[in-house]
């Protein structure tokens, strides 16, 4: 009896060392997937407060809350099982998911450039007038989460190709894992960045001087930290889909600008001392945006010079 409990005992433990080393090997990969995911996160941060603009105060955070359940499913309901079959049946269309998701944030990217720049607009504005607010939530909702998908199949396929040596149950924990940290850190943002405003509101109208200073402060600074945050999204479009294009084009054969980005960032960071590491990382990303803001405005003329997809 005392063999068999010993017995039992060690086979717990083996149980248990395997259980706890899939825990690390699903932390290790969703780190490493989340982490090279980063660039579609800032981009999904800075571009998803434009959504919330417009409304009152008492809807902003109703609104959020409704984009983020949208988001999550998007992850885990449509993209999470559609990547696990491909990875299983047709890997080699990630890479050419991944490239036309990255042509598509880079004519994102080019577009709001060229409306910046003077061009025509493309779909709704900040200027149309909202004659019914239900209709105008339920549209600015929809085309939230339209632009999410987006951002998160790029999301998942990018974590997928960094866990594609892994077992299948490790994919599927992994893409879940970051698809849930990403979406609640995501929306967790935004809905501190949008109503930082009402906390400052707040904070001005309080009997301390001190609270009165940081909330007059808080007013002041969220109209810039805004406008920052659309440039920044903007180049986030560009950088990311520009890169995305430049590794997709490696994978599938043409990997000379890949190479060419790469010597570039490897002689920024050889030259650039202390700061080569950083240095060089710029350097890539400004390739990569340049890259994407060329591709970007060549697909939106031919969409709406040629084909006049979305002329007015």
């Amino acid at each position: 009896m005392a063999g068999g409990l010993v017995a039992l005992l060690d086979d717990i433990t083996v149980i248990a060392k395997v259980a706890a080393a899939s825990i690390d090997d699903v932390g290790v990969a969703a780190a490493k997937a989340g982490s090279k995911a980063a660039g579609v996160v800032i981009d999904d941060a800075a571009v998803t407060p434009s959504y919330v603009t417009g409304f009152t105060p008492d809807r902003e955070l109703p609104v959020i809350a409704r984009i983020a359940k949208g988001s999550l499913i998007n992850k885990l309901v449509f993209l999470l099982p559609g990547a696990l079959l491909l990875s299983e049946l047709l890997p080699a269309a990630i890479t050419w998911l991944l490239l036309l998701g990255g042509l598509y944030l880079a004519y994102e990217g080019a577009e709001k450039v060229m409306e910046k720049l003077g061009g025509a607009k493309h779909g709704e504005t900040l200027e149309d007038p909202i004659e019914d607010p239900v209709a105008f939530e339920k549209a600015r909702v929809s085309g939230a989460v339209r632009t999410d998908l987006i951002l998160s199949a790029e999301i998942m396929a990018i974590a997928l190709a960094e866990v594609a040596d892994q077992t299948l149950v490790t994919r599927g924990i992994t893409l879940a894992l970051v698809g849930i940290v990403i979406t609640v850190v995501v929306y967790g943002v935004v809905a501190l960045i949008v109503k930082m405003d009402d906390v400052g509101l707040h904070l001005a109208k309080r009997d301390s001087a001190g609270a009165q200073s940081v909330g007059r402060g808080l007013l002041y600074a969220m109209p810039r930290i805004l406008v920052a945050l659309s440039v920044i999204g903007t180049v986030a479009m560009l950088w990311v889909g520009g890169g995305i294009v430049l590794h997709s084009g490696e994978v599938l054969g043409l990997p000379a600008p890949a190479h060419w980005a790469h010597g570039a960032e490897h002689w920024l960071a050889a030259h650039g001392g202390a700061g080569g590491g950083v240095l060089g990382w710029l350097g890539y990303a400004g390739i990569s945006a340049i890259v994407g803001l060329v591709l970007g405005t060549i697909i939106a003329l031919v969409l709406h010079k040629v084909l006049k997809v979305g002329a007015h």
